[in-house]
């Protein structure tokens, strides 16, 4: 299958400044990629790349293994970190014309619109302004704004910015929607918990480079460390944790404990060598999240 979307080896600096370093990953069809990053990793401008809002100093961005001009853009959505529309325009009105922009007909685009304000319950009275609107339903229009003249591309910057927890769940289930389809969808986020729910695959950048990428369970056995919680009822000594066989002891006290684990570290073991130290009341094992993998691989 040839990528639908790939970066490759791009680089691009300011000044001294070097932004992106050989930046190279590909979002395949129907998939949700999550890019994950500090400010400033490079994220924002590997995306303005894509769209020739940015020029590389080398490398290319490619659509189905053609380089992307200007007919391939106008098949991409693209929604910006910053708010871009016109704040005096009526929400529906300035959907309809940047529909029509990509070729739609007035009375398509109109209907289109109608039902993207109701899907996302943009809430608004008639004569309301874009800048009537809270910032919440603001993000909404901007999303509906990309999204609009079906595109076969979808990328985003932080589209979950300023929305609230019900907002967050229909958004989310609308770009699974979109993925299933068929579109690869790119967006970056600083909610990682909610990258690690959506997305089939995750790059994290530092520095201007991936320093990771791949499934969240791939990167969970790359990356990450499990825990083991265990409490002992009456342990036989105060140093009770020393004894068994784990990783880092994180926390502990009289009968708690909360050590890593790693591949090597056999549970049943664990659990064999706890027993003969008092009586289990609890026990558990914490999977690495994506926080926890971004933070080993960025400070890595």
């Amino acid at each position: 299958m040839v990528p639908l979307l790939r970066f490759d080896e791009l680089r691009k600096s300011y000044g001294e400044k070097s932004v992106l370093r050989g930046l190279t990953f590909e979002v395949r069809p129907g998939e949700m990629f999550g890019f994950c990053g500090a400010n400033g990793a490079g994220k924002t401008t590997a995306m303005r790349i894509a769209l020739g809002m940015a020029t590389a100093d080398s490398g290319a961005v490619s659509w189905a293994g053609r380089s992307i001009g200007v007919a391939e853009r106008e098949r991409i959505g693209y929604m910006p970190e910053e708010r871009g529309l016109y704040g005096r325009m009526k929400p529906a009105d300035q959907l309809v014309y940047l529909a029509r922009l990509s070729g739609m007909k007035a009375a398509v685009a109109r209907a289109r619109a109608n039902e993207w304000l109701e899907r996302l319950n943009v809430k608004m009275r008639p004569a309301d302004t874009l800048d009537k609107l809270s910032l919440g339903n603001q993000q909404k229009v901007q999303l509906i704004a990309s999204v609009i003249h079906e595109p076969e591309v979808l990328i985003l910057d932080e589209p979950f910015s300023g929305l609230d927890p019900v907002a967050t769940d229909t958004l989310a289930d609308v770009l699974d929607d979109i993925r299933a389809t068929g579109v690869p969808v790119l967006f970056s986020s600083h909610q990682l918990d909610l990258v690690e729910r959506l997305c089939q695959r995750v790059g994290i950048m530092s520095g201007g480079a991936l320093v990771a990428v791949g499934g969240v369970e791939e990167l969970r056995r790359a990356h990450g460390q499990r825990r083991l919680a265990i409490t002992l009822s009456d342990p036989v000594t105060p140093e009770w944790p020393a004894r068994l066989p784990v990783g880092r002891i994180i926390q502990r006290d009289a009968a708690a404990m909360l050590a890593e684990i790693g591949p090597d570290h056999r549970l049943d073991e664990i659990v064999s060598a706890a027993q003969a130290l008092g009586t289990i009341r609890h026990l558990s094992v914490v999977e690495p999240t994506l926080f926890d993998i971004f933070r080993n691989v960025v400070s890595a």
